[in-house]
């Protein structure tokens, strides 16, 4: 994740960066997401010496509660998680047909997006926005907000006017 090089004072981000990797690879190792938290906190979070950027898949700032947090809700919240992400695709598109690591990240935003009312959607939305571009490409950076807005007005609407 070459665009993201020095992370510093965005632990909030790395935990964000790191909750999707951690999501990511207990998808593919079918690992729980328990004992892939685990992983990565002993081994991939933190500034170990000479880290630098998201080499290697390390995080080396991230908010580790935040990080928790969002695993848990993912992993305890993750049918509801996957049917609103299933409720703002189009029709032609099933989550299974989405990349893998875009996959991740809306698991991610879901789960926050349902789990609590803090951050505020906005910010949920642009910080999964960060997280696409720094792996994926701008076109699936569009579909992601598409796909993150919607999941917003729709668990939130309050915060975008529609409740008055």
């Amino acid at each position: 994740m070459s665009q993201r090089q020095n992370p510093a004072g965005r632990p909030r981000t790395g935990a964000r960066v790191a909750a999707v990797q951690a999501l990511f690879q207990s998808e593919q190792t079918g690992e729980s997401a328990e004992t892939v938290a685990d992983q990565f906190i002993r081994h991939r979070i933190g500034a170990g010496e000479g880290a630098e950027g998201f080499d290697e898949g390390a995080v080396p700032l991230a908010h580790i509660p935040l990080f928790e947090a969002i695993l848990r809700a993912a992993a305890t919240g993750a049918e509801a998680g996957d049917a609103e992400i299933r409720a703002h695709l189009n029709k032609d598109w099933t989550l299974e047909r989405l990349d893998p690591v875009l996959r991740a990240v809306l698991r991610a935003a879901a789960a926050e997006l349902l789990a609590a009312k803090d951050p505020p959607a906005r910010v949920v939305i642009n910080e999964y926005l960060d997280v696409v571009r720094g792996f994926l490409d701008e076109d699936t950076a569009r579909f992601a907000n598409g796909v993150l807005d919607a999941m917003a007005h729709a668990l939130r609407p309050q915060e975008f006017g529609a409740a008055q």
